[in-house]
C-alpha cells in the first residue's frame, strides 16, 4: 500500500524519512513521484489533484496536511471517502505562540509604540492589567480552546463564540449567529480562528466590526476570505478599530498596490502563524491509519456537511 504526499516537497523529504523509520511497510512517495496509482491508499495534500476518483481508484483516506480543509472541494470527491484534517501538537503550539504574541502586543500598545518610534516620540502610555482586558475568540475548535487556555493563565477575561454552544471553564461562551453581536460587544481584542466555509466567508465585515467596542483590535489568523478588507480599512480610519494584526489575506500574497501593506495600523505576516511539524504530524497520520483499519474514530475526521 502507498501513501502519496502532495504538499511542500521540502517538508515531504522529512515525511519520507519518518515513514521509512516508523512505517517501513507503507510505500511513501512525494508528488508526482512514480507511485502506482492503483496502490495509492492514502493521499496527503494541501491542494488535492483533480479527478481523484479516476486517478486513484483504491484511495481509502484523504489527509489534509493543514488544520483547514478549505482547499478541498468535497463535491469532487467520492461520497464515501473520509477526509481528515491535521490536528497535531506542532500546529497547536505554533498557533498559541502567535496569538499570545499578537494579543500581548496589542494589550501593551506595541503597535502604538512602533508608530511613536517612527515619529521619534518618547511617550509612555498608561499600563492596564491583563485582568481588565477582554479577549474574544471566534471559533472554539482545538486551536481556539488551546488559545483560550493560555490567555486565561495570563489573567485576561476570555470570551468565545462558535456556531454551536460550548462550555469552557473560565470562558463565557456564546453560540449561534443570533448571539454573535452579544459576543462581539465583550471583545476589546478579537481573535478570528474560524474555519472557512460558505457561512464564514465575508463574516468580518462592516456590520460585524461595528458591533465591537470602539477602539477594539483584531487578530486575524483564520483564512483571508473571512475578512472584507475594505471594511477593515474604513474601520481603522474611523477609529472603530485601533489596530489589526493579519496573518492571512485574500489573495496571498497581497498585490503590491494593496493598501493593507502601508496602512500604519496594520501589521502583516505571511501566513506563518502556525505550520505543520513533520515529526508530530507523521505520528498523527500513522495513528489515524491504525484507527481506520481498526474501525476506530479518526482524529480530525471532517464533517463534509459542515465543511470542517
Amino acid at each position: 500500500m502507498t501513501f502519496l504526499y502532495k504538499a511542500d516537497p521540502q517538508r515531504g523529504e522529512r515525511w519520507a524519512e519518518l515513514f521509512a523509520e516508523k512505517a517501513p511497510d507503507i510505500d511513501f512517495h512525494i508528488w508526482p513521484g512514480k507511485a502506482d496509482p492503483d496502490k495509492v491508499r492514502y493521499l496527503g495534500v494541501w491542494e488535492p489533484p483533480d479527478r481523484i476518483a479516476e486517478r486513484f481508484p483504491n484511495l481509502e483516506v484523504l489527509f489534509s496536511v493543514a488544520a483547514g480543509v478549505d482547499k478541498i472541494d468535497f463535491s469532487a470527491l467520492p461520497a464515501g471517502l473520509p477526509v481528515v484534517r491535521m490536528i497535531e501538537p506542532g500546529i497547536v503550539a505554533g498557533m498559541v505562540e502567535y496569538v499570545l504574541w499578537a494579543v500581548l502586543g496589542l494589550h501593551r500598545d506595541m503597535p502604538t509604540y512602533r508608530r511613536f518610534q517612527e515619529e521619534r516620540l518618547w511617550k509612555p502610555l498608561p499600563l492596564s492589567p491583563a485582568g481588565g482586558r477582554r479577549v474574544g475568540v471566534l471559533g472554539l475548535g482545538e486551536l481556539g480552546r488551546a488559545v483560550l487556555r493560555q490567555l486565561r493563565t495570563l489573567g485576561f477575561q476570555t470570551f468565545g463564540w462558535s456556531r454551536a454552544p460550548h462550555v469552557i471553564e473560565g470562558t463565557m461562551c456564546f453560540g449561534g449567529r443570533d448571539h454573535l453581536p452579544d459576543f462581539l460587544a465583550h471583545c476589546d481584542i478579537l481573535v478570528c480562528l474560524l474555519p472557512l466555509t460558505t457561512e464564514t466567508t465575508g463574516l468580518l465585515d462592516k456590520n460585524m466590526l461595528a458591533c465591537l467596542p470602539r477602539g477594539a483590535a483584531l487578530v486575524q489568523v483564520g483564512r483571508g476570505p473571512h475578512l472584507v478588507a475594505e471594511d477593515l480599512l474604513s474601520a481603522l480610519d474611523s477609529g472603530q478599530i485601533r489596530d489589526a494584526i493579519l496573518d492571512v489575506t485574500e489573495p496571498e500574497p497581497l498585490l503590491p498596490s494593496d493598501p493593507l501593506w502601508v496602512h500604519p495600523r496594520v501589521t502583516l505576516t505571511p501566513h506563518i502563524a502556525s505550520m505543520t511539524q513533520p515529526d508530530s504530524a507523521v505520528d498523527v497520520v500513522l495513528e489515524n491509519i491504525r484507527r481506520f483499519h481498526a474501525g476506530e474514530p479518526m482524529i480530525g475526521l471532517v464533517d463534509k456537511a459542515k465543511g470542517y
